[in-house]
């Protein structure tokens, strides 16, 4: 079926129209969330009738349009009901990553002058507490928890709710007359940068609307389908594809209980759709063999025939057009031996994983895919609301993010920088003409990314612009792909490639300690702490010759010369990750300058006497 209404041109319509649709059905429901054990839907007729008086309250306190109202929340209902009822009265929606310290959140509820903000608990309230005299324009604190205290001038959602009633009978038509207008600013999300302060991107109504739009022209979904949501939705990502484009088209919500119990979760909600990032393959993709190694030698066998039937049955299919007769009955057989009962893990309804939010690598892909998996890897910014280019579900080219979605335009500029162009860009960051101008420019946003487009239109991405290496030596390097290729072993978690004005590259690496102690506890090695292990020589062996394999692949100028084992994982609590779970190049090399200098002082010591 698609979308409900095709034709909404802002968020409150896409509301509103949905709502219409599923007045009066009440097995109908929008978001599910477990209690006491057992996921509870929320009906379309019960959540709309929250939104309103949410909306009421609001406008009742003196949210007028245009005003900035923040969200402090992990992902609850109370997330989709806030964003609702602030953008219904024309108010702009500011999310931040609960996992920000009080500091952060200081400067961008002071940047963008908000005049409320609806937190999630005891703890994200604290947080503001903690800095309110420092904020003159804020003037309105909701907590979604409900108080288990008196705290002056702060209300939770319950009470919230009762007086919005109270309002809305007494005054019926306080909502009447809000108008709210394609181009108006719908919301302001911050983007964490990996260095310097965050800056402000404002995504109108329509910047939105055209990219869900877009993006369920290409990805189909109907009342029939469901998702499992983990990804902060305070994330561009998720919010335009795991929230907007799935209410759009009267798919469910599944709201999982955290990073630990997605697996269960899956298993309860059986979605249709997940939207995720690539991290999450490379956990699913350990799990499975590590399960299988633990398998008889003739299960071990049936599953990597499984694995070698389906990379041939994608080849031929991706070279030939169809598989041939044999071919596509043992895959049938492998379907039924293999491939279902690793579904089954997912829920068994599956239809395919979206990935964002970084790089997915090609052979994790291909894995999946021959598992018959289909895992459709997209790409976008913040700043382009955010999906520009995502592979299609008729032809997935892992290795690319596939072709720009419907009404977007791409170019390569002259020095392989992707410039984009359509009614998905941004109106400009917030109070902030200058950075504004540097990457929109003649209509063409200037993303930061390098890439080549193939002949089926497929993008491919090669690096960002501003992790281009430039050696001593005056070579140009792009690190991504070069850590892609460390990151294929399994005992690696984490990898960052380093050179910028040295003579050669090292990589700091985070060895997944897990597999480590696995093969420590086969090699006898006794170790206390995880720096002991890392110290190890037979463990510093196992990367020497990682490494050696990876180099043999590169070109001389990419070799990487060295490496070196930290035991602490970049994380966004020791700030050397985003909330977006990007690395902060920066950060983590400020973080181990002396040992990256110790390891470039014994380099060159033993070049130099070469």
């Amino acid at each position: 079926m698609g979308l409900i209404n095709p034709d909404f041109q802002t968020l409150p319509e896409l509301f509103s129209s949905v709502f219409h649709h599923f007045k009066g059905q009440d097995a109908k429901f929008p978001i599910a969330r477990k209690i006491n054990g057992v996921y509870e839907p929320i009906s379309y007729g019960a959540f709309e009738k929250d939104v309103d008086t949410l909306s009421v309250f609001l406008k009742n306190s003196g949210i007028v349009a245009k005003d900035r109202v923040a969200i402090l929340s992990e992902n609850r209902p109370g997330w989709y009901l806030s964003d609702m009822a602030i953008l219904n009265i024309g108010a702009i929606n500011v999310p931040l990553y609960p996992s920000l310290p009080a500091n952060q959140i200081e400067y961008i509820l002071g940047n963008c002058s908000a005049k409320a903000i609806i937190v999630s608990n005891m703890l994200q309230l604290g947080k503001i507490l903690s800095i309110w005299q420092n904020l003159p324009e804020l003037t309105l604190v909701v907590v979604m928890n409900r108080l288990e205290e008196v705290v002056e001038d702060v209300l939770d959602l319950n009470q919230v709710k009762a007086k919005g009633e109270k309002i809305l009978e007494e005054k019926p038509w306080i909502l009447a007359g809000t108008i709210v207008e394609p181009d108006d600013v719908a919301t302001i999300i911050y983007t964490s940068g990996t260095t310097g302060l965050p800056k402000g991107v404002m995504l109108t109504h329509r910047n939105i609307c055209e990219n869900v739009k877009s993006c369920s022209s290409i990805i189909r979904l109907d009342e029939s389908d469901c998702s499992l949501s983990f990804l902060p939705l305070s994330h561009a990502y998720e919010r335009t594809g795991g929230y907007y484009l799935l209410f759009s088209c009267g798919a469910a919500i599944y709201l999982a209980e955290s990073i630990e119990t997605i697996s269960l979760n899956m298993t309860e909600a059986r979605p249709t759709i997940i939207f995720t990032v690539p991290r999450l393959f490379d956990r699913i993709k350990l799990s499975i063999l590590k399960q299988i190694s633990t398998q008889s030698a003739i299960k071990q066998k049936i599953f990597y025939w499984a694995v070698k039937t389906g990379e041939k049955y994608h080849k031929e299919i991706n070279e030939k057009g169809a598989a041939g007769k044999i071919l596509s009955v043992q895959h049938a057989l492998a379907e039924k031996l293999v491939y279902q009962k690793i579904k089954n893990k997912f829920g068994g309804r599956l239809r395919y994983f979206v990935s964002g939010g970084a790089a997915l690598p090609q052979k994790i892909g291909e894995f999946f895919q021959a598992l018959d998996i289909s895992i459709l890897e997209g790409f976008g910014l913040t700043e382009t609301a955010p999906v520009t280019h995502v592979n299609r579900p008729e032809k997935i080219k892992y290795g690319t993010v596939g072709p720009a979605v419907d009404k977007v335009h791409v170019k390569i500029a002259e020095d392989g920088e992707i410039l984009l162009k359509g009614p998905n860009i941004m109106k400009g960051y917030w109070n902030d003409e200058d950075a504004t101008r540097e990457v929109i420019k003649d209509g063409w946003f200037y993303t930061g990314d390098i890439g080549v487009i193939d002949r089926d239109g497929y993008l491919k991405i090669t690096d960002r612009k501003k992790h281009i290496i430039v050696t001593s030596g005056g070579k140009n390097i792009a690190p991504i792909p070069i850590e892609n290729l460390i990151s294929e072993s399994p005992y690696v978690d984490q990898v960052i490639v380093i050179g910028e004005k040295r003579p050669f590259l090292i990589a700091l690496i985070v060895p997944d300690f897990n597999k480590l102690k696995d093969f420590a506890a086969k090699e006898g090695i006794l170790a206390a702490t995880s720096k002991e292990l890392i110290n190890n020589k037979s463990v510093q062996q196992i990367f020497e010759k990682l490494i050696h394999t990876v180099s043999r692949q590169l070109a001389t100028h990419e070799k990487v010369r060295k490496f070196l084992l930290v035991d602490t994982a970049f994380t966004i609590e020791n700030d050397h990750m985003t909330p977006t779970m990007k690395l902060k190049r920066k950060a983590i090399t400020t973080r181990y300058a002396s040992e990256i200098d110790k390891v470039y002082n014994t380099l060159n010591m033993v070049y130099n006497t070469e």
